[in-house]
């Protein structure tokens, strides 16, 4: 089975007041094709520092991580940020839209950094638009939208590129009860459709959607249950 992408050894220590803080100690993951996991942990459990360097936010101070064929670990942060713009989907809790751009727009965004906004892409938006249920809503902008709304666009712009997996941090974490389930729904039909899905969060209910789940304690992996097959198997 083909994987989405691989930790091996990972590694983060941060220095603070002179004091050497280990963040992570040595995180090993695979994370196939098709897979949708959980991350969760308590504070100081290292998930944040995981959610920075699987988004290639940050570097890990030993170990590796792969994208394919590519160990992201050694890269400099030129060829990190075309991996981020390129491989990567982001989804946060904050939506991160640019208020003055059309939900259309704001989906093209990873393409307009890399110079690809064309007629064919732009129909692609459209699709993704239409996917996430807000093909009504192409011209309108994120300050007419309703949170729920907002989170659909961010989900579409995280498609754009055909990402590896989507990487979710707290994606529910500012919509109500009902709006949550729909977008934890949402996320259910893209990796039933195959889409990898990687999702950080600190709430158990949201956590029981995922396929995986896998629990950080101290900087290392305390546990990873699979609750359900991968998509593709």
């Amino acid at each position: 089975m083909s994987l989405a992408c691989r930790l091996h050894e990972l590694r983060k220590d941060y220095v603070l007041k002179g004091e050497t803080v280990h963040a992570l100690r040595g995180v090993s993951l695979e994370v196939p094709e098709g897979d949708y996991v959980a991350i969760m942990g308590p504070s100081g459990s290292g998930k944040s520092t995981l959610l920075n360097l699987l988004g290639c936010l940050d570097k890990p101070t030993a170990g590796s991580y792969f994208l394919g064929d590519d160990d992201v670990a050694k890269m400099d942060d030129r060829e990190l940020s075309h991996i981020r713009a390129s491989r990567i989907g982001f989804v946060f809790q904050s939506y991160n839209l640019i208020p003055q751009l059309t939900v259309v727009e704001n989906i093209e965004v990873p393409l307009y950094y890399q110079g690809r906004v064309n007629r064919e892409t732009r129909e692609r938006c459209h699709a993704l638009a239409e996917m996430v249920g807000l093909g009504q809503r192409l011209g309108h902008r994120p300050t007419q939208l309703s949170g729920g709304q907002q989170q659909r666009v961010a989900i579409a712009r995280s498609l754009v590129n055909d990402p590896y997996f989507i990487l979710a941090d707290e994606a529910t974490g500012n919509l109500d009860t009902k709006t949550a389930l729909e977008i934890l729904q949402l996320f259910a039909r893209l990796n039933n459709e195959g889409r990898t899905i990687i999702m950080v969060t600190h709430e158990d209910d949201v956590a029981e959607h995922a396929k995986r789940i896998v629990r950080l304690r101290d900087g290392l992996v305390q546990s990873d249950e699979r609750r359900a097959p991968v998509a593709s198997d």
